[in-house]
């Protein structure tokens, strides 16, 4: 004869192995899963394309889950750094260097863009820093963005006064600083990079007043990469680099698929982007330049407090 096991006892194991399930799941899902933070713009044109074409997830293959996040600037990056639901973000050096200082615990994975970023005017009767002055608002990301920091380093060249125009400055986000500047009689300026630089100075009504190389006297890395030791020392840490290295190589080489993936996700046409990217001082690669200029600049003017060495900054 069969014999059953006590109805207890198969209700106990059924438990016990829904528990298992619930727990193995658990760790599989959530101990493995990347969050990356994305931007708009041509200059963020590989992490896009990482995105778009899936390129992260091939790399990493099954063993984890990729999630992908809008936030609107550094703070937010930090924000959620901070709260353990981001593993990496892309900004400029100076809004880097200012968390680092404010005893963020992060450094620099490696450089993504090069772009050329300018100060476009509305004005035809401004054509100096001098008469810049008191004329009306200048639109930039934020405070601390690598856009005020190249205005600062500019004033201080021209002017003598790296603090200028911090009583004109508005913070918006680049879309929105366009259309001001466009459309509004209180906006006469605005510090912004590409797409929204190019579209601006196609405009009859615009011109560059100064671009950011004026600034740094010489080439600088526009975005970088960055994470907390947490991610730099997890598994997937040279799986997204590898992904990374990937995109870069597709975009400079121009093939096809990227492009046209890349110019769907912009809504551009193909040649328009192709335009674009080709543009002086359009550049990507994992080198950093300028980290030094900015970091003597900034402990000058009392951006940031200390001095930082290479080591300090970047995960070697």
């Amino acid at each position: 004869m069969k014999k059953f096991n006590h109805p207890k006892t198969w209700i106990k194991g059924l438990i016990l192995s829904w528990l298992l399930v619930v727990l193995m799941a658990g760790c599989g899902s959530e101990d493995k899963k990347i969050v990356v933070a994305e931007q708009y713009g041509i200059a963020y044109a590989p992490l896009t394309l990482m995105k778009e074409a899936g390129i992260l997830e091939e790399v990493l293959g099954d063993d984890y889950q990729v999630e992908w996040v809008k936030l609107a600037n550094m703070a937010a990056i930090r924000e959620a750094m901070v709260a353990d639901s981001l593993d990496v973000g892309f900004m400029g050096i100076p809004p880097f260097l200012i968390g680092l200082d404010n005893d963020m615990e992060w450094k620099i994975m490696g450089g993504l863009s090069e772009s050329p970023l300018g100060l476009v005017v509305s004005d035809p009767e401004i054509t100096s820093l001098e008469e810049l002055l008191g004329s009306g608002k200048i639109a930039l990301p934020q405070p601390g963005s690598i856009q005020h920091i190249l205005l600062s380093m500019t004033a201080k060249d021209i002017l003598g006064d790296a603090k200028a125009f911090d009583n004109q400055l508005v913070s918006m986000k680049h879309p929105d600083g366009m259309m001001a500047l466009l459309n509004s009689d209180e906006v006469v300026a605005h510090y912004t990079s590409p797409p929204y630089l190019f579209q601006e100075l196609d405009e009859a009504s615009t011109h560059l007043l100064t671009k950011g190389t004026d600034g740094t006297k010489g080439d600088f890395t526009f975005i970088v990469g960055v994470c907390l030791e947490s991610f730099y020392e997890d598994p997937a840490y040279e799986p997204f680099q590898e992904a990374l290295v990937q995109c870069i190589d597709l975009i400079n080489k121009r093939d096809e698929e990227a492009i046209s993936i890349l110019a769907d996700a912009y809504e551009l046409e193909v040649d328009t982007l192709l335009d674009y990217m080709g543009r002086d001082g359009m550049s990507y690669g994992l080198e950093i330049k300028g980290l030094e200029k900015f970091i003597g600049f900034m402990v000058e003017e009392e951006y940031i407090k200390e001095s930082y060495e290479e080591d300090q900054v970047i995960w070697k």
